[in-house]
């Protein structure tokens, strides 16, 4: 910051896989039961892919199943498709959603008890990936408050609707961890990545000193 000087040059493709992963993979490490393993994954991006390995790290019992719009981009992804979103959603114990959608694709009257889901994909205010009834029915979280609530659809649309306030956004990765956490066996929660370029820089400053520890 006080001279602007170079410090490293590092892979943005590998900054986002990583940052994405570990803001996620914190959310439902705190948030999923313990007992998970049946995982959906909706959308088959490269994001998609980066999360078999993140949740595979914390979950070692983790079964994949993909959802995507096209059958061929799932099928890519070398796992066990799902031709029904409905049915696959209600089937999950952790759903993970990734996608460009602009409408909803996960409906809140499809989830059931003791579900978790990440939600990663809608990051601009007219973009959303579930329904205002999935917010409802869930304990909603997002990382961070300040990067969420007023600049993405997924939580803009519902508060403007009066589904839900802010103050029923439970906690945010700033507040005590005690907060970011999972209250009953039966209770659904949902987490909000909502990304930032404060990740990026954290995740960038991150690799570059391990690479200086290796070096030295």
């Amino acid at each position: 910051d006080a001279t602007g000087d170079l410090s490293a040059l590092v892979d943005f493709h590998r900054v986002t896989k990583w940052k994405t992963a570990e803001d996620t993979l914190l959310s439902a490490s705190r948030l999923a039961r313990k007992d998970a393993t049946e995982f959906l994954l909706v959308g088959a991006g490269a994001v998609a892919r980066s999360m078999v390995q993140a949740y595979s790290s914390v979950f070692p019992n983790a079964r994949f199943t993909v959802w995507s719009r096209t059958r061929e981009s799932a099928e890519a992804m070398g796992l066990p498709v799902a031709s029904d979103l409905e049915a696959a959603v209600r089937r999950a114990h952790v759903i993970c959603s990734a996608t460009m959608a602009t409408a909803p694709l996960i409906k809140g009257d499809w989830l059931q008890p003791g579900q978790h889901l990440d939600l990663i994909g809608a990051y601009k205010p007219s973009m959303r990936e579930v329904d205002d009834r999935a917010m409802q029915r869930a304990r909603v979280f997002v990382d961070s408050r300040a990067t969420t609530l007023h600049h993405i659809g997924e939580l803009m649309d519902p508060i403007a609707s009066g589904a839900i306030t802010e103050s029923d956004i439970v906690a945010d990765f700033y507040d005590n961890p005690a907060l970011y956490t999972r209250q009953s066996e039966d209770e659904i929660t949902l987490a909000k990545n909502g990304g930032g370029a404060h990740l990026d820089l954290m995740t960038a400053s991150y690799i570059a000193d391990c690479w200086r520890r290796r070096e030295g």
